[in-house]
């Protein structure tokens, strides 16, 4: 069905993008302190579409492991540079699949990479290719059996597949999150490693990673709930384009021509800010209206007077040209905490983590759950 309005449109004949935000792209986070922080994901030294679906795990993990806590992106990081080097060497494409895909020595006894045991094929081929023998896939390096067992759809794509980013990211997560492990706890976190490769040299290499990726800040933590529905939907798109125009309840979906900038939504299939807003939503069972202003007028109203620190994990944040009118609103985000929100900026960016502060003119929320 072709769309009749771009989701973050103002009808107001101003010379200015809606949707749109200036920021180089980061990814924004609270420090270990409480203090607020970035975390560029080149300091990092990880790639932005493999750091977005370390973000994408952690933040899902609780969906299928309740009990589990202390789970972050760090933890996965660390995993990952020891098993993949983050994909060195390979393109990760927005939806996550990586090409070519991973595939470790085939394991047939011989004592390639390290394996003595022989193992059986269990995958028939389907993810390491050989039909004999199994390999390990993906860039978290699990044997196929294993990811048969913890495999996850992170992205919401409908296929789970360990060459996914975001779902072997999510099934990672889940693996070292066991029955419920409280990862705060430094034993805790060794032994999950442990389960992960029966080495201790192998747990101490991790572990200073995600010490180094510690260094550099945390991210909040998703509340439980609907309000963590939201969020957690919201995130599993991160990498995805921004499409003028596109996204809604069920998805992405290609948008309409064209933006103030140009860009023709037709040719984009991703999400505008309200797009992205109404998926989340949806996720939890609440329909919003399509355009950034008249989501506006859903729920409890949250005004600009009363600052970031009254907005919840969940709400909806918008800017607007004048922050008391709402007819005037042209951008929509959801609240992460910790001055941080999900939001599908502008065209030529991805959905992506900013903090509130990156646009400047908030026009306040709105609290729909």
């Amino acid at each position: 069905m072709r769309k009749t309005q771009a989701g973050c449109l103002v009808v107001l004949l101003l010379a200015v993008a809606a949707c749109c935000t200036a920021p180089v792209l980061l990814v924004a986070a609270a420090g270990q302190s409480g203090r607020q922080g970035q975390v560029d994901a080149a300091a990092a030294g990880i790639p932005a579409r493999m750091l977005a679906a370390y973000l994408t795990g952690s933040a899902q993990v609780t969906i299928y492991v309740p009990g589990c806590r202390g789970m972050r992106w760090q933890i996965l990081a660390g995993i990952a540079r020891v098993e993949s080097d983050h994909d060195a060497g390979r393109q990760v494409a927005s939806n996550g699949d990586i090409t070519p895909p991973i595939t470790g020595p085939r394991l047939d006894g011989s004592g390639a990479g390290g394996n003595t045991a022989a193992i059986p094929d269990t995958d028939g081929g389907t993810w390491d290719g050989d039909t004999q023998f199994e390999r390990a896939v993906g860039p978290f390096q699990f044997l196929p059996e294993t990811f048969r067992a913890y495999g996850k759809d992170g992205n919401g794509d409908g296929i789970i597949s360990p060459h996914n980013a975001d779902d072997a990211a999510t099934a990672a997560a889940v693996y070292l999150c066991g029955n419920g492990r409280d990862l705060t706890d430094r034993d805790q976190l060794r032994a999950a490693i442990h389960t992960y490769n029966l080495s201790w040299a192998y747990v101490d290499d991790v572990l200073s990673g995600i010490d180094r990726y510690d260094a550099l800040g945390t991210t909040p933590s998703t509340p439980t709930g609907t309000a963590g529905v939201v969020i957690q939907a919201a995130l599993a798109q991160q990498g995805l384009p921004y499409s003028w125009g596109g996204g809604g309840p069920d998805g992405p979906s290609t948008g309409i021509c064209c933006s103030p900038g140009g860009q023709d939504g037709r040719t984009v299939t991703g999400f505008d800010c309200s797009g992205l807003t109404q998926y989340a939503y949806a996720k939890a069972g609440i329909n919003l209206p399509r355009t950034a202003a008249e989501q506006a007028g859903i729920g409890q109203r949250i005004p600009a007077t009363a600052g970031i620190s009254a907005l919840q994990p969940g709400d909806l944040i918008f800017y607007g040209y004048d922050p008391s009118a709402d007819s005037t609103i042209h951008h929509v985000g959801i609240y992460l905490g910790d001055g941080q929100m999900i939001n599908a900026p502008r065209p030529g960016k991805a959905v992506r983590i900013d903090p509130v502060t990156a646009m400047p003119d908030y026009a306040g929320g709105a609290r729909p759950l």
